[in-house]
């Protein structure tokens, strides 16, 4: 790793002058790009050279040993040990930064979140998974913009759409995409029986125009006018916008503003995520078995995470990782259920030999 350790420190030498390079400051597209490897590179090389360094005192150390003795010979063992230590947990992290880069790195995050099988009380669900996660986002510093949003009869969500700007949300939440289960007494239940419900989370990367262009030809634009709660017209004029992408089938629907104009450029900003995410799947290779991981059909048995009320209880059934704390969580304590699956995913791709030795 050494030997990977110089070229990785050569070539944030050569994109740092990039980066005063009036071509590239010029091109906007290209500025982001070179910004976001120099950042990677930057932490990549820091860690690294303190890896290295780690390693030349524990040398220094032993070479030291050879001519000492007595107290000073065990103080010189000590600086030796500790070296060691070091060396080995910065080399630890030096070989996860190696691993390959996710793509989506770096982007913003569109989370999209529909009641599936239950009823109405699915969508009451997607509405506590909606406060869930704005709450994780809150104790995160991140940003959160609505983006849309149809009221259930009851004030659930039969579905909503909302945009997660930050620092490393692709990282943190990419892994929320499936079905999420829960099990409870809901408030419609006279009798006391516990029920299981479900709602689908969909974690789309946030894509650019210049990225993904759509051709105006491609789309159906419906106008309507939008609806709150119980169906009623919330809007006296047809605000609504329902975008249609012909060659995919994909629709989009807002209806959260006031204008046809900022309903149509939110649908087109979700639009793109999913064409973006339906690209990538393609050049996968793997549309079908990737759109099932994520969304399958919703059901109850189809889950990635169980929600049990009576027991306080959180499973997440990919890592079977279990906590007893479902009220902190669901006030926004997701570490405990993100930071393993993160983990998880590293060390499939150690295993799968994705890392440098």
């Amino acid at each position: 790793m050494l030997d990977r350790l110089q070229g990785l420190e050569e070539e944030l030498v050569h994109v740092e002058s990039q980066l005063g390079d009036p071509q590239v400051t010029s091109d906007r597209d290209r500025f982001v790009e070179v910004s976001r490897r120099y950042s990677q590179l930057s932490e990549m090389v820091e860690v690294g050279s303190a890896w290295r360094s780690a390693l030349e005192d524990a040398a220094a150390a032993r070479e030291m040993a050879e001519s000492s003795d007595g107290d000073e010979l065990s103080e010189i063992r000590q600086m030796e040990s500790v070296a060691t230590s070091n060396a080995a947990v910065l080399a630890e992290q030096f070989r996860m930064l190696l691993l390959p880069r996710d793509p989506n790195d770096g982007r913003n995050v569109i989370v999209e979140i529909r009641g599936a099988e239950g009823g109405e009380e699915a969508n009451l669900w997607a509405r506590d998974l909606f406060e869930m996660y704005r709450a994780y986002i809150n104790t995160k510093a991140w940003g959160l913009e609505v983006l849309g949003s149809h009221f259930s009869d009851m004030g659930g969500y039969t579905d909503i759409a909302f945009l997660v700007k930050g620092d490393g949300v692709w990282r943190h939440l990419k892994h929320e995409g499936g079905p999420h289960r829960v099990q409870r007494v809901p408030v419609t239940e006279s009798q006391g029986r516990v029920h299981t419900s479900s709602a689908t989370v969909t974690v789309l990367p946030e894509a650019d125009e210049v990225e993904v262009q759509i051709d105006p030809n491609d789309l159906e634009v419906d106008t309507y006018r939008s609806s709150g709660p119980g169906g009623q017209s919330v809007n006296t004029t047809d605000s609504a916008v329902r975008v249609t992408h012909l060659p995919t089938g994909l629709v989009v629907s807002m209806q959260d503003e006031k204008s046809q104009l900022q309903n149509k450029a939110k649908a087109l900003r979700v639009l793109r995520a999913r064409l973006l995410k339906l690209h990538q799947e393609e050049q996968a290779s793997s549309q079908a078995a990737q759109k099932r991981d994520q969304v399958k059909g919703g059901g109850r048995a189809e889950k990635i995470r169980t929600y049990n009320f009576k027991e306080n209880r959180v499973t997440d059934h990919r890592i079977g990782v279990t906590l007893y704390k479902l009220e902190r969580v669901l006030a926004g304590d997701l570490d405990g259920v993100v930071e393993p699956l993160m983990i998880h995913e590293r060390e499939q791709q150690l295993e799968a030999g994705n890392g440098e030795a």
